[in-house]
């Protein structure tokens, strides 16, 4: 499968926010961001007129590398979107919201998305009791997803046990089980995750 392999934080410098792609490391000094807050490149610097659709182009691959989805997925996601009854923009954030490497993100059991899907595809968890290792299925009210009995040993989820985790609200996690539960289908006022999907929905109208 295809997946971007370049450095993650030229993805934060080039939309000029952070992206939060590698977990702790965006929360620290370290961050890209922190010390080149401007586009990767040689003409990073310099000053550029942005017109409507460069903004809603930006807008759109902002939200890919948020969630971590190639163009082919992104607008596949997109389209089921478009079908779906309701706002479209607001169907595909939580389209997004509800793939399972990022329920596992939200639940806290990985520092990034980049992180939770690395997980998913070992095959440490399960979705309702079978094992489940794609990590672009959509979970749905009610779904229980718990870390795998054979990965609870392993170093990451011992540390997790220790750990104090805020979760949205529309998941709950039992951090003793190392189990998580998705309480209801998110809503647009749940998703916290800075996209204009406005602009998206315009850019894919054209």
């Amino acid at each position: 499968m295809a997946r971007y392999r370049d450095a993650s934080c030229r993805l934060c410098r080039r939309e000029g926010q952070k992206l939060f792609l590698k977990g702790e490391r965006c929360y620290s000094v370290k961050c890209a961001m922190e010390k080149r807050n401007y586009p990767p490149g040689q003409h990073g610097q310099g000053r550029k007129k942005i017109s409507e659709y460069g903004v809603q182009l930006r807008e759109k691959q902002k939200a890919k590398r948020f969630y971590g989805l190639l163009e082919t997925q992104f607008r596949n996601t997109f389209e089921k979107a478009a079908k779906k009854k309701g706002i479209t923009g607001e169907n595909l954030l939580v389209m997004l919201e509800t793939r399972l490497d990022n329920v596992v993100f939200r639940l806290g059991f990985a520092s990034s998305r980049k992180e939770a899907r690395q997980l998913v595809t070992h095959g440490h968890f399960t979705v309702n009791g079978k094992k489940l290792d794609i990590p672009s299925a959509m979970l749905k009210a009610g779904d229980v997803v718990k870390v795998k009995e054979k990965s609870t040993n392993s170093p990451k989820f011992k540390e997790i046990r220790d750990m104090s985790i805020n979760v949205p609200a529309w998941v709950s996690v039992d951090v003793d089980k190392l189990e998580g539960r998705v309480i209801a289908m998110p809503t647009r006022e749940d998703i916290d995750t800075p996209i204009a999907e406005h602009l998206i929905v315009e850019l894919y109208s054209k």
